[in-house]
């Protein structure tokens, strides 16, 4: 096998048929390949695609360097449905953190501001994707076990066989047919375990333009965090 052009973080072998190339929020390399697929075939393809690699890792480093970490200071703004509010710490507020119109964040509170406002989202987190996971369950007559929240930071939803949802509370932060998107492609898990074309006509039934909240998740996924 000859010197690969660029490293390649993780080969991810499934019953695909092609290859897909994949850079991600922290500018590394992921190859998703046919089972039958060798090494060497694989670093040929990923050699013949260095430039478009290398790119795109270029692009992604230097957004990162962009992305400043929270300060939880007056004025800063966080996400939360896909809008962002501005931040303003208060002195007399018997809440730790509420959302009116903007985020009102108790000084008292300021100290652990980042684990308050992760409890915060993990909340709202349960509350909206319970809401929504009814709401298409029910269209589709579909039976679910529980809804767990995680604290995953690239895995936005799973599905496991007992029919457990599993659901980052990142995905609260995104916009509401994004949430849905996630929501219903873990919902479809229930009736079909792999990615065929059946369960993508499913997932575009109940959301005809779900290629569209996919792209963004791809897109603007590294924007989910605090």
């Amino acid at each position: 096998m000859k010197p690969m052009d660029v490293q390649i973080e993780k080969i991810i072998r499934t019953k695909r048929k092609t290859v897909a190339l994949y850079v991600t929020d922290d500018a590394k390399l992921i190859v998703r390949a046919p089972f039958n697929l060798d090494d060497e075939t694989i670093a040929e393809i990923v050699s013949k695609h260095r430039r478009w690699v290398e790119k795109k890792q270029k692009e992604v480093s230097t957004r990162n360097q962009k992305l400043s970490p929270k300060e939880f200071v007056n004025g800063e703004g966080f996400l939360y449905l896909g809008r962002y509010y501005k931040l303003n710490i208060v002195e007399d507020q018997s809440e730790p953190l509420k959302l009116e119109g903007a985020f009102y964040l108790s000084r008292y509170a300021l100290p652990h501001a980042q684990e308050v406002f992760i409890q915060w989202y993990k909340d709202k987190a349960f509350e909206k994707i319970s809401e929504r996971v009814d709401l298409y369950a029910k269209k589709r007559g579909l039976k679910y076990n529980k809804i767990n929240i995680t604290n995953a930071q690239k895995r936005w939803g799973s599905c496991s066989s007992k029919g457990n949802l599993n659901f980052s509370w990142r995905l609260v932060m995104a916009p509401l047919p994004v949430l849905d998107y996630v929501v219903i492609h873990e919902l479809v898990h229930l009736e079909e375990r792999n990615h065929g074309r059946s369960f993508w006509d499913k997932v575009k039934m109940l959301m005809p333009d779900h290629k569209k909240q996919r792209d963004w998740l791809k897109r603007n996924g590294y924007l989910l965090k605090l």
